[in-house]
This record gives structure tokens, sequence and C-alpha cells, in this order.
């Protein structure tokens, strides 16, 4: 069955964007997921396609209607659709390795792209959205988190990465920072490739890449070697 993902923003032009080339691409042609971008600003009622209005109690910016917004919402998602309702927001629980392998096994997924000071949080508590983010920091709209979340998704769906065997030891899969990767040549600039891996000692080969492995994780990202931690980080939601 196909994997489906729908887009919900002002700005249906920017998509597929670099979803459309490489193994992405590759697997969009091929019907392994399919993307639909919608245009919000079709679900207006005024004559100049007007999405958003100033805020109650004041302040800069403008916020994103309700009204519009749910009747994109209801054009692509019906109310038997198993797809989960997501919206990309600062505010959300932060984007990883896990949240991407939930959403690639399940049927596809629904994003809601905002713009301006975001969107009218009613529509979001009507359709249970759930707010994902990418980091601690904004930008001016949704669409390239958007991009980030179905790049981490798709490339985890069957048949898109060639060998499969390639995502179970890279970053965030085993719980630790992937081990570093070296080619030919043997010396560069002076600098040479781990011996150990010169060997043809698959045992020895695989002790060092875990040990390297953990040791990044320890100096780079300690709060994946601690459970609390990563509780903390908002995990707790489920789709």
């Amino acid at each position: 069955m196909t994997w489906r993902a729908s887009v919900l923003t002002i700005f249906p032009e920017m998509f597929p964007g670099p979803l459309g080339h490489s193994l992405l691409g590759k697997a969009l042609e091929s019907g392994i997921w399919a993307l639909e971008a919608v245009d919000i600003r079709d679900f207006a009622t005024d004559r100049h396609r007007s999405v958003d209005d100033v805020p109650f109690g004041g302040g800069a910016g403008m916020v994103m209607r309700a009204e519009v917004i749910d009747r994109a919402v209801e054009a692509v998602h019906a109310t038997d659709d198993p797809r989960p309702l997501c919206y990309m927001s600062p505010k959300g629980v932060r984007l990883d390795q896990a949240l991407a392998r939930e959403l690639a096994a399940g049927p596809g997924v629904v994003l809601l792209c905002g713009r301006y000071e975001g969107v009218d949080e009613r529509v979001l508590e009507k359709h249970r959205f759930r707010e994902v983010s990418l980091g601690d920091f904004v930008m001016t709209g949704g669409e390239i988190a958007a991009m980030a979340l179905l790049d981490a998704t798709v490339r985890l769906l069957p048949g898109v990465v060639g060998t499969a065997a390639s995502l179970e030891e890279e970053s965030f899969a085993r719980g630790l920072l992937e081990y570093p990767h070296y080619t030919r040549p043997q010396t560069w600039q002076g600098r040479s490739v781990p011996e150990v891996l010169l060997s043809g000692h698959h045992g020895r080969i695989r002790a060092w890449r875990q040990a390297v492995a953990l040791d990044l994780t320890r100096r780079r990202r300690p709060d994946l070697l601690d459970p609390e931690a990563r509780t903390d980080r908002g995990r707790q939601e489920t789709l």
C-alpha cells in the first residue's frame, strides 16, 4: 500500500522540492509514497483569498484563521482517514528517529504548515493536531520543517533505501551516534585510515565501531545514554 502524505500550505509550489530528487524522488515516481500539496488559499471565501487576520488581544503579526484551516483539513482528511495530523510548530515535541519510525510504520501523514504568528488554537484543538518541532528555533514557515519530517520518514519505508542494513547502524538507530566512515585513498594529506579497518577481522572491526560510537555519544550527546533525559525531551505523547 502506498504511504500517503498531504501537506497543507499557502506555498504548494514549494513541493516536492528536494523531496523529488535522489532516493525519495525515485520512490515517489515508483509509487512507494505519494505527495499531495494542498493550497490553503483555495479554502478562503473572499476575493482576496485571505487566510489570516489580526490577533485578539493585540500584538504584532497575523494569525491564520480557524475556519479556513478547518475547511482545508476536512477536504483532505475524512473521518475514517487513519493518518495522523501534525502541525509543524516550535512548541511541538522534538522530531527524532523514534517519531520518524512511528510515522513510517503507519499509512501516511497530514502536515499543516503555519505562517505569520501561527494558527488559531481552536482548529488545532478540534482536529487534535500533534505539534512537531525541528528544534529550539523559529523559521518563517512550516514548509522546510515539513520537508525535513518527510525526508526522515520516507527514507525508512521499505524499498526506498537500497541497502536496508545501512539503516540499522546509522545515528540514533541503536541509541548511539554513528561511527566515522573512511574510503580510498588509504592515506590522504598525511591522515591515515585506522588500522583496524584494514585488518579484515570483522569481529575487531565491529568492536572498534561500537566503542567509537559509544565514545562519540558520551562526548557529544550524553542525553542519548540517559533514559530520563530522553523522556524529558517530550516523547511522552503518542500518535
